[in-house]
């Protein structure tokens, strides 16, 4: 996916809220990481919430939700 189809300044935090297992959250990610992550939801054939909620659960308590989210992104599809 080429960053000339990303809106916006490359590096912006934007924020998005989810409900994950029943507890309503948000994330703040840079735009370049929720493209990809709608990337890996479409390849999926998954919405954004039901992929965003399958790495809440696998991540460790240690681990911040964003953290988890970036490198999942950075990783796939490995």
């Amino acid at each position: 996916m080429g960053q000339a189809n990303l809106p916006g300044p490359k590096g912006v935090l934007v924020k998005r809220s989810f409900t994950l297992a029943g507890h309503r959250t948000s994330v703040a990610l840079e735009t370049e990481f929720w493209a990809a992550l709608t990337a890996i939801a479409a390849a999926r054939r998954l919405s954004l919430s039901a992929l965003v909620a399958e790495i809440d659960a696998a991540r460790g308590t240690e681990q911040p939700l964003a953290s988890a989210l970036r490198v999942h992104a950075l990783l796939w599809p490995c």
